[in-house]
This record gives C-alpha cells, sequence and structure tokens, in this order.
C-alpha cells in the first residue's frame, strides 16, 4: 500500500511540473516576432476538368514586427508541389506560395500544406480540395462525340 500511494505522490508531482514547463513557454513567446495573415487558409478548387491547371496562389501578409523566414514547406503527397518565397518578407510586406496540384487523376482530393517558419505561430497548416473530373466532350479514337447534322 506504500508503494502505491508513493507512486501516486510521484506521479502526481511530476504532472504538475510539466504542467508548468509548458505554460511558461507558452506566456514566453516574442511580442515581435513575425506574423502570417492569411487571406485564407483554404483553397477550394471546386470541379476542375482532367490535367487542367492545379496552379493556385496562397497570398499572405506579414503583420508582425519582425521579418518573416519561411525555412521549409512540406505537402501531404506527392501530387502536390508547393513553392516558397525566396527571401523574408518584412513587416507590413505581402507575400505569396504558389501550390501546384497535379490534376491528372479524376476523383476528389483534399491535401494539406505545412509551413515552418519563425512566425509567432511556428508551424501553420494550410489546405486545398477539390474534384477533378473528367471533360464532357471527350475524343473517342480521333472523333467527336458530338454529331453534327
Amino acid at each position: 500500500m506504500k508503494k502505491i500511494m508513493t507512486l501516486l505522490f510521484i506521479g502526481f508531482i511530476s504532472l504538475n511540473i510539466n504542467s508548468q514547463e509548458k505554460t511558461e513557454a507558452v506566456s514566453s513567446q516574442d511580442p515581435n516576432a513575425p506574423v502570417f495573415e492569411f487571406v485564407t487558409d483554404v483553397i477550394d478548387y471546386g470541379t476542375i476538368d482532367l490535367d487542367a491547371d492545379g496552379l493556385r496562389i496562397f497570398k499572405f501578409k506579414n503583420i508582425g514586427k519582425s521579418p518573416l523566414v519561411i525555412e521549409k514547406i512540406q505537402s501531404s503527397c506527392g501530387c502536390t508541389v508547393p513553392k516558397k518565397p525566396e527571401g523574408p518578407i518584412m513587416p507590413g510586406e505581402s507575400g505569396e506560395i504558389e501550390v501546384k496540384y497535379a490534376t491528372n487523376k479524376a476523383g476528389g482530393f483534399s491535401k494539406t500544406i505545412t509551413i515552418l517558419s519563425n512566425a509567432s505561430e511556428p508551424t501553420k497548416i494550410l489546405r486545398i480540395k477539390g474534384i477533378v473530373i473528367k471533360p464532357t466532350s471527350a475524343v473517342i479514337k480521333g472523333k467527336s462525340t458530338v454529331s453534327s447534322n
């Protein structure tokens, strides 16, 4: 019984110590850090044709007090290729993140783009979604499916 009480006491103490460390880390956030302000966090492609242009742009502004540096951008799959800005985005300036989705397969999609930066929110998640469909006026064996009378 003494062993159980001792283990519970040690567990309670360690839980309190961990929760205090997390509180201190949140409160020590730099007030001068850069801050993302995106026009939108989600781009909806809607319904697009197979092999259509899959390029879209996320626009943002640095509303913080120091330069914003995007260290890395990752996508949730190889069918989505993001492109980050080359240099730092100064306070008050705008930037763009290009995202190109491969529209060579029909069907619905929902992909995430993860941005790692020096911003007050160091990890930012963006999302693209839509449905790729086969064109309705398909050409079959060199002949159009639309008849001409």
